[in-house]
């Protein structure tokens, strides 16, 4: 295991119990717990993005704001769903937030999955073409975002102010971003589509298919076919691959208030249905640090990733997750093969 950092929901409710009660006490919260995870050795602070809903939404503003106050750790998203956004203001946004950050900004970009809203995105002015799907929507405007990044010329210049009809790019442009893009997938076969468009891989803790393995079997299967595919892509560099955990160490009376009855109920894979077909929740990890740390020694698919993302109870305030996170990185994480603030650069 190379990297280990964060998710955050970024879920906020003025109910018993909650220390994000407000939207902005979730936003300077995350701000702060990026802090102390890059004061832990920890290697990123990722948020998670939901429309019309009490949680994490428009992601670029905080990351800059957690960019300014780190100097190390990676900062991004597990995902942004490109069904809502404008592909060129958002490569404006995410070339700023890089060129801030010093080139630290780790995109994750999806189709998205089932929201609050209904055909929410269409509320946002963003319609499927007649006879395209909303998955053919989100993967059209992840072609031209990327080459919009990439500098492609994509708007004629205005020969009265510059002399010329030549294509312009948006700009700015931040050098190294092209290779930071990484689609969030849930199934074997998008998990290829993803390498064939040279994409690094993020896969969570729910997967839209189900064929009776155990969760991290099937992911780890969905990393390989992942791997496969670029091998046969012909790609130069080597991609990365990041999945996500609930991971809960328990040493205080406090965590056993909190999470010591849900080890049972928890600790096994869940299927349902979701969006007409059979989907498998991965379990979360919930006991003695010790007993975790073998567990996620033996997850197939933590460790065939090299990023491994923690989410987090954000609502349980700032102090609680950094003492999650301390407890993760002094206890579990070394079994994992992780040092502090040890990550390569990207």
């Amino acid at each position: 295991m190379k990297r280990i950092g964060f998710l955050s929901f970024g879920h906020w409710q003025a109910v018993p119990g909650s220390q994000a009660r407000t939207a902005r006490d979730a936003l300077v919260q995350t701000v702060e717990l990026a802090e102390a995870a890059e004061e832990l050795g920890l290697d990123g602070a990722f948020v998670r993005v939901h429309h019309f809903a009490r949680q994490q939404a428009a992601p670029f503003p905080v990351l800059a704001a957690v960019a300014a106050r780190t100097r190390r750790i990676e900062i991004g998203t597990g995902v942004i769903d490109m069904r809502y956004e404008n592909p060129l203001y958002m490569a404006e946004e995410a070339a700023q937030t890089d060129l801030l950050s010093d080139g630290r900004l780790q995109l994750g970009i999806s189709r998205g999955s089932p929201e609050t809203a209904l055909r929410g995105s269409e509320a946002f002015g963003y319609v499927p073409a007649k006879g395209s799907t909303d998955a053919d929507l989100a993967r059209a405007k992840t072609e031209l975002f990327r080459a919009a990044i990439a500098g492609a010329k994509i708007a004629p210049a205005n020969p009265q102010m510059t002399g010329t009809t030549a294509p312009l790019a948006v700009q700015p442009q931040s050098p190294g971003l092209p290779e930071r893009i990484w689609w969030g997938s849930g199934t074997r076969a998008t998990a290829r589509w993803t390498a064939l468009q040279g994409m690094n891989l993020m896969s969570s803790t729910l997967l839209t298919e189900d064929t009776g393995v155990p969760f991290d079997e099937l992911q780890a299967e969905q990393i390989a076919v992942f791997r496969a595919a670029w091998t046969e892509a012909g790609w130069e560099r080597e991609p990365r691959v990041s999945v996500s955990r609930s991971v809960l160490p328990v040493t205080t009376d406090l965590d056993r208030r909190y999470f010591g009855g849900r080890g049972g109920s928890d600790s096994t894979d869940q299927v349902g249905h979701l969006d007409g077909s059979l989907a498998r929740f991965g379990r979360s990890y919930i006991g003695e640090p010790d007993v975790i740390a073998g567990e996620l020694a033996r997850d197939a698919a933590v460790q065939a990733a090299d990023t491994l993302l923690l989410t987090v109870p954000n609502q349980l305030g700032v102090e609680y997750n950094t003492h999650l996170l301390e407890n993760v990185a002094r206890h579990v994480a070394p079994a994992l093969g992780w040092q502090p603030g040890t990550a390569p650069a990207t």
